[in-house]
């Protein structure tokens, strides 16, 4: 039987709490996950694609089927064909969430006839949790730890500091 590869892709700007949990929970599905790091380019950046990637490393070391890669201006389906993937994973918070991935999903299937998507449902206490909502509570200078691992908060920090 051949290996189960997973792809999880966010822009992760910045990691969440439920973007942690996805991972993690992806991981044990997976003989391989990878966790790619995309740019958004309709979401203003707050840290960098190698600043996201280093920071999503320090958080899956010893896990040994997690790799985090770095694309940008790639689609997904051209991710996972270079990295023999045989399934995209997606994390839904709500019925907003499913619309939006199901057009993606649409897309996907056109362009990859075989890869399938699996959507993960985000944990009860994780589903408000989301990348934009931290950036806007960093903007009004308001505490994020409950939000994010605490490596995001101290890179964050650094990046202010600069």
């Amino acid at each position: 039987m051949s290996d189960k590869i997973g792809l999880f892709t966010g822009s992760f700007d910045p990691i969440t709490n439920g973007h942690l949990d996805l991972i993690e929970r992806a991981s044990g599905l997976f003989d391989k996950l990878y966790v790619g790091v995309f740019t958004n380019p309709k979401k203003a950046g707050l840290l960098t694609g190698l600043e996201r990637k280093a920071i999503l490393e320090k958080l899956f070391v010893g896990m040994e089927n997690i790799e985090v890669v770095l694309s940008e201006n790639e689609l997904v389906v051209d991710v996972a064909k270079r990295y023999g993937v045989t399934h995209l994973v997606r994390g839904l918070r709500n019925a907003t969430d499913l619309e939006y991935e199901s057009s993606f999903d649409f897309y996907n299937r056109q362009l990859a006839p075989g890869l399938e998507t699996i959507y993960l449902i985000a944990k009860p206490e994780l589903k408000f949790v989301s990348s934009s909502q931290v950036r806007e509570l960093l903007y009004f200078k308001q505490d994020i730890g409950p939000y994010v691992p605490e490596i995001v908060s101290e890179e964050i920090r650094k990046n202010e500091e600069k």
